[in-house]
Order: structure tokens, then sequence, then C-alpha cells
């Protein structure tokens, strides 16, 4: 069995942790030196006190979606009153908005709408790049490579060979939720699996995507398959060296079907377990981010003296927790000084991970 002393140096020692070892740091492990551990390897990884952020914005092109997530509160089918789809003018109108604000990265994501081919996702993308030609596109998830895919009658690797054609070259890791498929069977029984998610994100690291891996967790899932959720990232990262960085957020409940039977949101300090252990564990990830926006200010601070290197992005614009309820804003001056608060330097970076201002 794993203990505190053993654990801590076997950690020091560098050596690579199991993921028995993980669930121990997970769930016993004193939290004050979790935290000071992960922020040892931190520091191993990212010598200097440097904190960086992006400026994103995340418009949504349609909210019709017919995978139906319970844990999604943004979704609607094509009948619903409140449904939309937009333009691709419309859509780099908002973009280019964002981009005059100072965004410098935009994460565009349209869910599974049947109406929408191919063909209209690369009119989006050139409309963008026609109105907004400095801004960085960053689209699609892994489930809906698969679903442009299944749609469309062609292979996920076709779909991303033209996309890298079309010169995008980062994807977002969205969709992921928890890679293990009891879990995936009760919030996205319609999305593709694991085992497709993982492919997916092999064959984009193959062509040479890089991509960020995220989790979303505090709904239905256990400790051990958050682990196991680790696991497979860190395995796919042994294999193909893809995965930029790794985003965890937890479960808002707020007017979604699972909201419903989810009696209590994770609390805080299950973030902040998360992302030290990621740290230790995810030892061929770069960056780990911790988020001011999916979490709180406070609990932000916190990731970053618990082994994450990245605060997320300011967010110009983001519609799908804000469904939920979950609308903090912040500004740049604001997360410059959250970040200075925390006792160290902020840096602003663009999607790839490159400082482009201090």
């Amino acid at each position: 069995m794993p203990t505190h002393q053993t654990i801590t140096r076997h950690i020091q020692a560098g050596m690579r942790l199991n993921a028995g070892q993980a669930l121990y740091l997970l769930q016993k492990f004193p939290l004050g030196a979790l935290m000071r551990l992960a922020y040892q390897a931190r520091r191993k990884k990212h010598p200097d006190n440097t904190v960086t952020f992006v400026f994103d914005t995340n418009p949504n092109p349609t909210n019709i979606c017919v995978t139906r997530c319970s844990f999604c509160a943004f979704w609607r089918n094509p009948k619903a009153k409140d449904s939309y789809t937009l333009t691709p003018v419309q859509l780099a109108e908002k973009v280019n908005n964002a981009e005059q604000a100072g965004a410098t990265t935009v994460l565009f994501q349209g869910g599974h709408n049947p109406e929408v081919t191919l063909a209209d996702w690369l009119a989006y993308i050139r409309a963008i790049r026609a109105k907004a030609p400095a801004i960085h596109i960053h689209p699609f998830s892994a489930p809906e490579i698969a679903y442009m895919a299944e749609r469309e009658g062609l292979t996920p690797r076709h779909i991303l060979q033209t996309l890298w054609n079309e010169g995008i070259h980062t994807l977002p890791g969205g969709g992921a939720e928890i890679l293990v498929e009891r879990v995936r069977e009760k919030l996205s029984a319609e999305k593709c699996t694991v085992a497709e998610w993982l492919r997916i994100m092999r064959e984009a690291h193959d062509i040479g995507f890089k991509t960020t891996a995220t989790m979303m967790y505090g709904h239905v899932e256990s400790d051990a398959e958050i682990i196991g959720h680790l696991s497979a990232l860190r395995d796919l990262q042994d294999q193909s060296h893809g995965f930029s960085s790794f985003i965890p957020w937890s479960f808002k409940s707020g007017n979604s079907t699972l909201g419903k039977k989810i009696k209590q949101e994770a609390h805080p300090i299950k973030y902040i377990r998360i992302i030290a252990v990621a740290r230790l564990f995810l030892d061929n990830f770069e960056h780990i981010q911790s988020s001011w926006f999916s979490e709180s200010v406070k609990a932000g601070q916190l990731g970053l003296l618990a082994g994450a290197d990245d605060f997320g992005g300011l967010l110009f614009e983001e519609n799908v927790l804000g469904t939920t309820g979950h609308t903090p804003t912040t500004n740049l001056e604001q997360t410059q000084h959250i970040i200075r608060s925390a006792g160290f330097a902020p840096a602003q970076r663009n999607t790839d991970y490159q400082i482009i201002r201090r």
C-alpha cells in the first residue's frame, strides 16, 4: 500500500507514478504536502515565475445539437424556439469584434448540427480568416470530427487532413468528459466512444496538430475513473507527444438534465487536488491550466500554487457555461492583478503557448 512517506520519496527520486499512487494522492495525501510536491514539479519544468494566459473568444455558430448530452444546458433541438445557426458572415463579425478588443484566438465549436456540412464549416473558417486575418482559429473537438466524418461518409483522418490543408493546425481537447465508457454512457452516450476520442487525437497528432486535453469531473465518476482518464491521456502522450496542455474543470449543474440529479457540485478543494495530481502524474505534459473562469478566482490562484503554470483565457465571449448560470468576468488588468496577487509574473501567450506580451 502506498504511504505518505513512500510516495514522497518516489516523487523526489524522479520516478514515474503508477495509477495506485495517483489515486492515493487524490484521496488521502495531505493537501499542503501534495501542493508543495506539485509546485516543486512545476518549477522543474518551468523554473521562472511566469504564469501565462490567453485572450480568446468562444462564440458558438449554432446551438442545435443532436447528441443531447445530459450535462449540457446549451444544446437545443432543431425545432426549439430559441435554436439558432449563425451564417459565416455573422460568426466572422463576432470574431472581428473580439479581435478588435484584443483577442488572439477564437475557439469555436458547433456541437452536432445535422444541417451543417463540412463545406459549411470550411466556409466559417474562410469567413473568419477574411474578416479577422490575424486571429488564430482553434476549432472542433474530437466528437465533432467524428460526427462530421459520419455525416459526410468519410473517415475522421480525411476530415482532419482537410482541416490541416485549410490551415487549421491546433484543436481543442473538448468532448473528453471522463474517458471511461461507463461514465460516457451516462453523460453522452451518443458522442464518440473513448476509443474513438483517443484514436482521433492520435491521428491528429500524427498529422501534426497540437491539441489540448480536457477533463470534466464532479458528476457520476469515481476517483479511480479520474485516474483512469489521466492514465489514458498519459499513455497517448507517450506515443504521440501532441498534447500541449491539460485543462480540467468541474461540472456546472445549472439548467441541465444531469444537474437535476446531482445534489452537490464538486468542492474547490477537489479541483486543487486534481491540478496537483495532474502535474505529478502527467509528467509528459508541459502545461497544466488552472482556470479562474471554470472555478473561481481563489481556486484558480490556489491551482497556481498546486502545480499549474497557465491561467486560461480572458474569454471575450462564452455561451456554454453561461447557460448554466456560471458567468464570471474579468479583463486584462484584473487577470494580471490576480496572477500577481498569487505571487507570479503574468504573461500573455498565444495558442501555441508562445509568450507575446509581458
